[in-house]
């Protein structure tokens, strides 16, 4: 399931930089998550970094867009079709995922 940034955001701009797909921008009142671009960092992390920054705990999973670590993977590559490193940890099964703590 995608990430979303719930009214409760303070704008802070912290989360931003920490996601690797480029899917949190600034939306005027509050930071906004492109569904279609958030794998909720499978293949990159074995946390959420975007929930581990934020001060307002407002980084929250969208129960609305369900998806699976097969599906997030699959994000993360297509996003990413250049990452060699990307491409080899997932091959080999051997990447980092919150799905697998």
């Amino acid at each position: 399931m995608a990430i979303k940034i719930t009214e409760d955001c303070i704008n802070c701009g912290a989360c931003e930089p920490e996601c690797p797909n480029d899917a949190i921008t600034g939306g005027g009142e509050i930071y906004v998550i492109n569904p279609d671009s958030c794998s909720e960092c499978v293949g990159f992390y074995d946390t959420i970094p975007c929930q581990a920054v934020c001060p307002v705990e407002c980084c929250l999973p969208d129960p609305g867009r369900v998806e699976s670590e097969d599906v997030l993977l699959k994000r993360s590559l297509s996003l990413h079709p250049d990452d060699d490193e990307l491409r080899r940890k997932a091959a080999a099964g051997h990447y980092p995922s919150h799905f697998r703590k």
